[in-house]
């Protein structure tokens, strides 16, 4: 009876070493993090606008802290002197179709029978001065004596060479009225109608490098120029910051960094509204490192890089001021989604900048 009881105290005694033996060990697990939160600023992206062309500013329509939308016009040129210069430049196009038309449809009927009229004409002339030439001639050697003076001779005999050299030239017209405008004619006025289109179409674009467009959605920062002053190229007319897409630029280290994937959702709070957090999703992550050192020799050093991340946000509301302060949460269960082509180029094509502190990692 003794050495049962002693059996069953050392089963117990086990039971209970086991037990507390895996209480031990489920209180020291090391469980791997569901969650990744980040410190940054939503990410201030400005753009200043200037003018391609040289003139004076006729119109500015908008003021600092206005909202606009992409291809909004902010600002005008004075181009009425363009517009002119275009008319005139429509006019000419005009004519030269006309040319072109008349030249490729050849001469007219009429046209043909007007030059052959014209060389019937010119056949009569020469019948006739052959026939005072002759009569001429015979007055000149009558055999009583020259019954004809010598300026009446020379001028039958010029008459008739003249009246010969027309009926030449309106030979040569009818058979060129008949035949048409020749192939190089047509070219040329082809390629004057073409030089004119072409002059029009500079004129247009001129025209149209006299407005401003908003290149995005976005928020005016400055109005750097008024009406009436003079604008080039080198000369701003207004800062924009750019509001979409819009993103919170933090950072991780490098030890958190193999857990954060492209398209892990998240969540973005602030100090204005810590209760309502806004949607997210993570971007992009730089392949560079922010303030590497010279030499990179231990693992502290190591630890000590940091990787930037964007988070494009959801915020139809506006609630997120550019440069704001925001707090994110990455979500390190969720999958990686594709981003859609157009935000990630947006997102990618914005040059990293270093951080003047680097922010640090919960």
């Amino acid at each position: 009876m003794k050495k049962r009881l002693i059996a069953i105290g050392a089963v117990i005694l086990v039971a209970a070493a086991a037990a507390g033996g895996y209480a031990w060990y489920r209180g020291h697990q090391v469980t791997a993090p569901t969650e990744l939160t980040l410190y940054g600023n939503v990410d201030i992206r400005q753009v200043s606008l200037a003018f391609d062309a040289s003139g004076r500013i006729s119109e500015m329509n908008v003021d600092e802290g206005q909202v606009v939308e992409p291809g909004q016009v902010l600002a005008k040129l004075d181009t009425r002197t363009l517009e002119l210069q275009a008319k005139q430049a429509a006019a000419q196009i005009g004519v030269q179709e006309q040319t072109l038309l008349k030249l490729k449809r050849g001469n007219r009927p009429q046209e043909i029978a007007e030059a052959r009229s014209q060389m019937l004409a010119y056949e009569a002339q020469l019948t006739k001065a052959k026939q005072d030439l002759e009569r001429a001639n015979n007055l000149w050697n009558a055999p009583g004596g020259h019954a004809i003076s010598t300026q009446n001779y020379d001028a039958a005999k010029s008459a008739e060479r003249v009246a010969s050299q027309n009926l030449v030239n309106a030979q040569k017209a009818y058979e060129l009225m008949k035949i048409g405008p020749r192939v190089e004619d047509i070219r040329s006025a082809e390629s004057s109608l073409a030089a004119a289109k072409a002059n029009l179409e500079l004129l247009n674009h001129e025209i149209s490098l006299g407005t401003l467009k908003s290149p995005d959605a976005a928020i005016v920062r400055s109005r750097l120029l008024q009406p009436g002053d003079m604008a080039s190229a080198a000369k701003p007319v207004y800062t924009l910051a750019l509001t979409s897409p819009k993103w919170v630029r933090v950072y991780v280290n490098e030890k958190d960094l193999g857990n954060v994937k492209p398209g892990m959702t998240a969540s973005v709070v602030t100090d204005t509204h810590p209760n309502t957090p806004i949607e997210g999703t993570v971007g992009y992550i730089s392949s560079v490192s922010e303030f590497t050192p010279k030499t990179v020799e231990t693992p502290d050093l190591r630890s000590s890089l940091v990787y930037e991340v964007r988070v494009i946000v959801k915020d139809p509301k506006g609630d997120l001021r550019l440069g704001q302060p925001a707090t994110v949460k990455i979500n390190l269960n969720s999958k990686g989604a594709e981003i859609p082509a157009s935000t990630a180029a947006a997102v990618s094509q914005v040059p990293d900048t270093p951080p003047s502190a680097a922010p640090a990692a919960n």
